[in-house]
């Protein structure tokens, strides 16, 4: 994921600072979730109704059709997930808050906005590994479902464990979902790109 979110960090990082926030609180967990459901519904609501053709249309050789922009949110949030599972398992750090620099909207804000590209790394590009459209869209639900419900039901104090990622910064397991969720709105807005396109079938 290197590659991929370097360049993101140094967009972020620019010498914010940080509330004293240190668990999750009913508001941060409610707007994680939001944020979660709200992008998958997105995402959902931009590939409704569209054929393979339409799914696998890409505007350029070099570009990504709409299903590889759904394989790469699938990857990459496979990868966030295992990260996820990593951080908790550690002591909590509280104390490393200070090392913090990117408040939740500014995480949102950044990862979000296309006017910024970046080249995935191998391991995030779209493999093809699904049989089909369909079954690229159902990994996706399930996996996100399933991140939703970790969200929803779990009792670790995710403010309360922060890492240094290589790749985003020092961030709580907290702020590391939300970024997750960013992410997929950030290649909703792809799709969209992809579907707009004039030479995107009709």
């Amino acid at each position: 994921m290197k590659k991929l979110f370097l360049s993101l960090a140094v967009v972020l990082l620019s010498g914010f600072t940080l509330p004293p926030l240190h668990t999750v609180r009913l508001e941060d967990r409610t707007l994680l979730i939001n944020q979660l459901k709200e992008s998958k519904e997105n995402l959902l609501k931009a590939v409704a109704g569209l054929t393979d053709a339409q799914l696998e249309f890409k505007p350029a050789a070099d570009r990504w059709s709409v299903i590889d922009c759904v394989e790469h949110i699938t990857i990459v949030e496979k990868a966030m997930i295992d990260e996820e599972k990593k951080m908790v398992n550690e002591p909590a750090n509280p104390e490393r808050r200070k090392d913090m620099k990117m408040t939740d909207d500014q995480i949102l804000q950044g990862v979000e906005d296309r006017s910024h590209k970046f080249k995935a790394p191998p391991f995030a590009q779209p493999k093809h590994s699904y049989a089909s459209p369909a079954d690229a869209i159902n990994a996706f639900v399930t996996q996100r479902d399933q991140l939703i419900d970790y969200v929803t039901n779990t009792k670790d104090q995710l403010r309360e464990h922060i890492a240094d990622n290589p790749n985003i910064g020092t961030v709580d397991a907290y702020q590391l979902l939300l970024f997750d969720a960013a992410h997929a709105v950030r290649h909703t807005k792809q799709i969209e790109e992809v579907k707009a396109d004039p030479g995107f079938p009709k």
